[in-house]
């Protein structure tokens, strides 16, 4: 669905993005991660067209991007961090307007919106809108046309945990209908929920790029943590690989005097600060 070979872009003579190589398959779900600044936000806008003085290679579809017309939007569909919606207009027209670009059928605008709880909100400005509201009309906004590829830039950003779940059970059931969905974001806990593989970018370069539990598995060390009662509270650990040989845990469940044990795996997040020596903020 995407190939990208030898792309490298600069916005001054410093370069920005160099020698950038990976590929995304049809129905996938792949992730790019990385700190503000690092590059996400550009390389969404090369891949979706708006930026075409790159060096390399970025096929989309089959079509190279700086060569696309524009029959190339009516396969893709854009989810800007920041709303693109018309704030004077109600939902319903401004999904009628952003419709009326395409060439193709779109799909019926009620029926949309009441997937995602706005129907009986349809006639209402958007202006009048919470945060959650216009993240929800943003994104069926990019779904009008019912493309091939989605293109989402940190779809839960600033998002409650009520609202960011919404997003990210649309997003899921998007990849259900056999959507491309191509995922810009610096939170790592949606990337290990949503992505089927995931790249780490730091200034422009990609440091790693496999799924995010090979990364983990890859990087980090499960452990199993316990806690137990001798006289005081106390807590043990031991690497799930040598569970066997930790006498004291097996005393411990022979004698039921366990009060809790759990594992403790790495979160994507540490083995981003492991590979890359940076943090996310």
């Amino acid at each position: 669905m995407l190939e990208v070979k030898e792309l490298s872009f600069s916005y001054s003579k410093k370069p920005f993005i160099e020698n950038m190589n990976f590929h995304v398959e049809k129905g996938e779900i792949f992730g790019f991660l990385g700190p503000s600044g690092a590059g996400k936000t550009t390389l969404q806008k090369i891949l979706t067209g708006l930026l075409t003085t790159y060096k390399g290679s970025v096929r989309l579809g089959g079509i190279e991007c700086k060569e696309r017309n524009n029959r190339f939007y009516e396969n893709i569909g854009v989810d800007f961090e920041f709303s693109t919606l018309y704030e004077k207009l109600t939902a319903r027209q401004n999904l009628e307007f952003f419709g009326s670009l395409y060439e193709k059928k779109v799909r019926s605008i009620d029926e949309m919106l009441s997937e995602i709880g706005l129907l009986n909100d349809a006639d209402k400005k958007v202006s009048a809108f919470s945060k959650g509201m216009r993240s929800r009309l943003n994104f069926i906004k990019a779904l009008l046309h019912d493309p091939d590829i989605l293109f989402l830039d940190e779809p839960t950003s600033g998002l409650d945990p009520t609202n960011s779940q919404i997003m990210k059970d649309m997003i899921l059931q998007q990849k259900k209908k056999g959507k491309t969905i191509f995922l810009t974001t610096h939170h790592m806990m949606d990337a290990t929920e949503l992505c089927d593989r995931v790249a780490f970018i730091v200034s422009g370069c990609i440091k790693a790029l496999d799924s995010p539990y090979n990364l983990i598995m890859q990087k980090g060390a499960a452990k199993v943590e316990y806690t137990y009662n001798d006289g005081q509270e106390r807590k043990g650990e031991c690497l799930l690989s040598d569970i066997s040989e930790d006498g004291i845990l097996a005393n411990l469940i022979k004698e039921n005097r366990i009060k809790s044990i759990h594992s403790s795996e790495p979160s994507l997040n540490d083995i981003f600060i492991e590979i890359t020596g940076r943090t996310l903020q």
